[in-house]
């Protein structure tokens, strides 16, 4: 799906918008469990990228992040008095 073009050197040379279907790649399979067969075919069909989803599981990580570091901040605390 990449084909990046090659200076005389050999080094690959992406362009921006390749770089974005690296990262669209990454993300289907790293983090939705994709094969990459099935990354490939996702893309093909133009799975539609599920930003509120991801946007309410980072919301959710970072509040269970903040009260487990609210939990070690009282522990310090604790043990400083």
């Amino acid at each position: 799906m990449v084909k990046p073009k090659k200076n005389k050197k050999g080094n690959r040379l992406f362009t921006p918008k390749e770089i974005m279907k690296i990262d669209r790649i990454y993300e289907l399979v790293k983090e939705n469990g994709y094969t990459l067969d099935g990354a490939k075919k996702a893309m093909r069909k133009g799975a539609p990228v599920n930003e509120s989803d991801d946007l309410a599981q980072v919301e959710s990580e970072n509040t269970d992040l903040i009260g487990r570091l609210e939990s070690i901040k009282s522990r310090l605390l604790k043990l400083k008095a």
